[in-house]
């Protein structure tokens, strides 16, 4: 399996991080990883609602320096 593809939200808010995760999620294989990066705070509702509702799954939430959170996500197989 290759390396978690990067999505950087940083800078957006909401609807944003969610949309390019789902244009990420389109562009992926099945069972292929994201590394989600976004710092509005709504993310952390909104990301693991999103992904639920298309069935991938949200393997960590991360906090980083500068405010933002890295969300690690699987696309399902």
């Amino acid at each position: 399996m290759s390396e978690p593809t990067p999505v950087d939200a940083r800078g957006h808010h909401c609807p944003v991080p969610t949309l390019k995760l789902r244009k990420a999620l389109e562009a992926a294989a099945p069972g292929d990883e994201l590394f989600l990066l976004a710092t509005d705070p709504m993310a952390r509702i909104d990301v693991p609602h999103f992904a639920a509702q298309v069935g991938a799954a949200v393997l960590e939430i991360a906090d980083r320096e500068g405010g933002v959170i890295r969300f690690h996500i699987r696309k399902a197989p």
